[in-house]
């Protein structure tokens, strides 16, 4: 009767799958992840970025050990390290979540980035709001049209 409890005991968690809200990425997966992340976004990706993540969701262990196997290819164009890191990462439950949930933070970031005003009513020129120069040249220097003779049309 023994035997029979030391072996459901031992065998009571040998098939128990990571919990995915407890994920927790470390520091080097962190910093992985969000490089890629920013690169999405950098690139206007987001939308299909989500959708693929988000489709290929139940398929992230597989992916993982696809990204395995294609290591020695990837690592020509990739940190090597980083690809094992982010192949790791891939590996666990709660990466895919993840991944969406740092995606759509940063895109909310670019997102209020470019729609605050900048501070100041100065143009990229260089100019006042009027649209007229700040330089200490006359008005006469600006209308000859006549071109510099080192310059070239």
């Amino acid at each position: 009767m023994t035997d029979e409890r030391s072996v459901f005991k031992r065998l009571k968690h040998a098939f128990a799958i990571e919990d995915a809200a407890a994920f927790q990425p470390t520091e080097r997966e962190h910093e992985t992840a969000e490089k890629l992340c920013r690169e999405v976004v950098r690139r206007r990706m987001t939308v299909p970025a989500l959708m693929l993540l988000e489709m290929s969701r139940p398929l992230n262990y597989l992916g993982a050990q696809a990204l395995h196997f294609f290591q020695p290819f990837g690592t020509v164009l990739v940190d090597p390290g980083a690809w094992e890191t982010f192949a790791g990462f891939i590996e666990r439950r709660g990466s895919v979540e993840y991944l969406c949930r740092l995606i759509e933070d940063l895109e909310a970031d670019r997102s209020e980035a470019t729609e605050s005003p900048d501070e100041g009513p100065t143009s990229e020129s260089g100019g006042t709001e009027d649209g007229e120069s700040s330089g200490s040249g006359s008005a006469t220097d600006e209308s000859n049209s006549e071109p510099t003779p080192g310059t070239t049309d």
